[in-house]
C-alpha cells in the first residue's frame, strides 16, 4: 500500500473520531499506530521508488548533457569545417586571379611581339617590292624607249633585266637564279 492511501485512511479516521467539549477527539491508540506501522512499511517502497526516480532523473539529466555537449561541439566543428572551406575558396579564387592576370599579360606581351614581328615583316616585304616595282617601270620604261626609237631591244632588255636582277639580290642578299654572286675585290 503507497503512503498516500495509509495517510488519507489516517486523515479519514482522524476525522471520523469522537468529538469531545474543549475540541479534542477521542481516538484508538491501537488504530494510530496501525496506520503508523503502515505509514513505515510503506516509505521504504516508496523511498526506494524516490530514489529510482531521482537516480533515473540524474542519470536522464547527464545524457542529456551529454548529448546538449555533443551538439554544442559538433556544431563547433562545422562552423570551424564551413570557415576552412570558406578560406580554401577565398585563397582559390585569389589563386585562380593570379594565374588569370598573368595569363593576360603573356598573351599581351606575345600579341605585341606577334604584331611587332609582322610590322617588321610587312616593312622588309614593302622594300623588297618597291624595289622589284622600281625595277619592273624602268624595264617598261626601257622597253617603250626602244619601241619608239626602233632600235632592237634585245641586248638593252637583257641588261635591265640583269640590273633588276642585281637590285632584288643587294637587298636580299642572296644570288638571283642563273646569276652568280658578284665578287668583291681581294685586299693585298
Amino acid at each position: 500500500m503507497s503512503v498516500y492511501r495509509v495517510l488519507d485512511k489516517l486523515e479519514t479516521y482522524v476525522n471520523e473520531g469522537t468529538w469531545l467539549p474543549a475540541g479534542y477527539r477521542v481516538l484508538s491508540g491501537e488504530r494510530l499506530i496501525e496506520f503508523v506501522e503502515k505509514v513505515r512499511a510503506s516509505l521504504p517502497e516508496e523511498v526506494g521508488r524516490a530514489k529510482i526516480i531521482t537516480k533515473d532523473h540524474e542519470r536522464m539529466l547527464r545524457v542529456a548533457q551529454e548529448k546538449a555537449q555533443a551538439l554544442v561541439d559538433e556544431a563547433a566543428s562545422k562552423h570551424e569545417e564551413i570557415l576552412d572551406q570558406h578560406e580554401i575558396v577565398q585563397r582559390a579564387k585569389r589563386t585562380a586571379d593570379a594565374i588569370l592576370r598573368d595569363a593576360q599579360e603573356r598573351a599581351q606581351k606575345v600579341r605585341e611581339g606577334a604584331d611587332h614581328y609582322a610590322t617588321s615583316v610587312l616593312s622588309e616585304m614593302e622594300a623588297r617590292l618597291s624595289g622589284a616595282l622600281g625595277a619592273v617601270r624602268k624595264g617598261r620604261e626601257t622597253l617603250s624607249r626602244e619601241t619608239s626609237t626602233g632600235s632592237t631591244p634585245a641586248p638593252q632588255l637583257a641588261d635591265a633585266a640583269a640590273k633588276s636582277k642585281r637590285a632584288a639580290f643587294d637587298q636580299d642578299g642572296t644570288p638571283v637564279e642563273g646569276e652568280t654572286a658578284p665578287l668583291e675585290p681581294v685586299e693585298s
